[in-house]
């Protein structure tokens, strides 16, 4: 069995929560891309990253079903584990930084395939939500408090491969960021955190708490 960690992403304040993460640190064991499908597979996380280069941040990122050019919590928990200045995703160079207890990346909206943006009036609307059925990947949201920025989120991928609902999602709210303008305080799932922010030049800043889990 190939040697990986697993990381749990998006913590809440006391490390509760989180979406978990399959890092695999020695891509090399593992090139072929079928391979580390295949891996992906069987590990089952919503993500697994293969890191390719370390020292350089080059890494590669899987669902159970599909490779991914970028994704948000991948990135989140493999900055906070390589510890690096950025990391280098076939979307593009991901800027990352460490902040007390946050690990914090800056990535593009363009990178971050087709989603479904879908608000509701409420929170009690979004907590009572049925899982729908596949083929539409959904981010169902509302407000918790507009004036400060509290929105509470489910996810919903839609790619029938075992992820039903995704705990905690970087790159969905990184398109919601984007299109609301301002900085959000994001529960999402069971009660994950993800912050973020709008930075110049189009960019969004996604940042939240990781911990080792094995």
């Amino acid at each position: 069995m190939t040697d990986f960690d697993v990381l749990r992403v998006f913590c809440g304040p006391g490390g509760e929560y989180g979406n978990e993460l399959g890092v695999v640190r020695e891509g090399s064991v593992m090139p072929d891309p079928e391979e580390r499908q295949a891996f992906a597979a069987k590990l089952g996380f919503s993500e697994t990253v293969f890191v390719d280069d370390p020292e350089r941040g080059v890494i590669d990122i899987y669902t159970p079903s599909v490779r991914l050019p970028f994704a948000g919590y991948p990135c989140v928990g493999t900055a906070w584990l390589l510890d690096v200045p950025e990391l280098v995703t076939l979307a593009g160079v991901v800027g990352t930084r460490l902040d007390g207890e946050f690990s914090w990346i800056e990535a593009r909206p363009e990178w971050v395939p087709p989603r479904t943006l879908r608000r509701y009036a409420s929170a009690a609307e979004v907590d009572a939500l049925p899982v729908p059925s596949p083929g539409e990947w959904i981010y169902a949201w509302a407000w918790e408090d507009e004036a400060a920025g509290r929105v509470r989120a489910r996810a919903f991928p839609g790619r029938d491969d075992g992820i039903e609902e995704d705990e905690a999602t970087g790159a969905a709210a990184l398109l919601l960021t984007a299109q609301l303008g301002r900085a959000l305080n994001i529960i999402q799932g069971k009660g994950s955190q993800i912050l973020t922010a709008p930075q110049p030049g189009g960019w969004v800043e996604v940042g939240g708490r990781v911990f080792l889990e094995r």
